[in-house]
């Protein structure tokens, strides 16, 4: 038995022989966390340390969620607001796309990240700021001529795409390390581009987020350090469950956290059934999680999620429940290297 599982099954069941309190936490997640307090281990003496994870969360989005759920934030206000929330529900980090208030649809409209920025700024409230990069890489096919984008593609430059970083300096930005298959249409992200994105950043002064959902993006992200284009050791999500990158499972997981460099802090997520479940996995493994209503509606099966807010506070349940604490923002910026 290694030494981090030993962890958890102390953590979960204390000398006197009961068990943590378990309400609020899904079924199967119980039934496994019980399992391990089965298993003989050493005294919780032996192992002292209770880890301080940090949740991240991802407020919005670019799919098309807000008709199947009115929770999603689509304004500026409204995503301010959840993001704000979600920080005093205990999420560190927010990540955050804009939508356009009007149709829903994503953005890129520099104006609506500032205003989300400066309105989460003025509040306050103590959470690091994440933006996306993601946009201005989709493409598909024209129908009737294959040679040219689509009607539904939307391709900018890189300069284009990190505009809103170099202005609004977040604490972080996210960086997709490659092109995916990514339901019908192709997310696109070829290494030149990558590099006149990564050297924007840099210059900015914000730390990249090494977003991978599949395990050749996750080496051109360790390339990407070797050659200086990223400060070591790197910050890596892991992305599981998006068609057609890596399963949301727990060999999934464990195998890319493997090829990770040493010492490089990690996150992970799954995406809409898979989020809590990998939140367990994530805490197990030694990373920290991302949950959101970017990746999932719902707060359990068969019940939509009513905030961000509610999706943070079941993933610190589960991190309470498997003993370790939740990061605050300050022990955010330390475990990155931020502070």
């Amino acid at each position: 038995m290694n030494a981090r599982l030993s962890f958890v099954v102390v953590a979960v069941s204390d000398d006197g022989g009961q068990t943590t309190d378990l309400q609020g936490v899904a079924p199967p997640l119980q039934c496994f966390i019980l399992i391990l307090s089965s298993v003989v281990c050493p005294p919780s003496s032996v192992f002292p340390m209770r880890r301080k994870v940090i949740i991240s969360c991802a407020v919005t989005g670019s799919a098309d969620t807000p008709g199947r759920n009115p929770a999603v934030p689509v304004t500026p206000e409204q995503i301010a607001r959840s993001s704000i929330d979600a920080a005093k529900a205990g999420a560190a980090i927010v990540h955050i796309h804009v939508r356009n208030p009007q149709t829903t649809k994503p953005s890129m409209d520099t104006a609506l990240y500032r205003e989300v920025v400066e309105r989460i700024r003025a509040s306050g409230t103590d959470v690091l700021i994440n933006l996306t990069t993601g946009p201005g890489a989709r493409f598909s096919h024209d129908e009737s001529d294959p040679t040219k984008p689509g009607p539904d593609s939307v391709l900018r430059s890189p300069e284009d795409r990190v505009r809103h970083v170099v202005e609004l300096k977040p604490d972080i930005c996210s960086l997709d390390m490659g092109s995916l298959n990514m339901g019908d249409r192709v997310f696109v992200n070829t290494p030149k581009h990558l590099q006149a994105m990564a050297a924007a950043i840099t210059a900015a002064g914000v730390t990249p987020e090494l977003e991978v959902f599949e395990t050749g993006h996750l080496l051109l992200a360790k390339r990407f350090i070797e050659n200086g284009f990223v400060k070591p050791p790197g910050m890596f999500q892991i992305c599981l469950g998006i068609s057609w990158g890596q399963p949301a499972t727990p060999e999934a997981m464990t195998y890319m956290r493997n090829l990770l460099p040493p010492d490089a802090p990690w996150f992970a997520f799954g995406i809409s059934l898979h989020q809590f479940p990998m939140v367990a996995q994530t805490v197990l493994l030694g990373g920290h999680p991302r949950v959101g209503l970017e990746d999932n509606i719902y707060l359990e099966k068969g019940k939509m999620a009513p905030s961000n807010a509610a999706l943070v506070e079941k993933a610190a349940k589960i991190i309470e429940v498997l003993g370790d604490h939740v990061a605050t923002p300050n022990d955010a910026r330390m475990i990155l290297g931020l502070a």
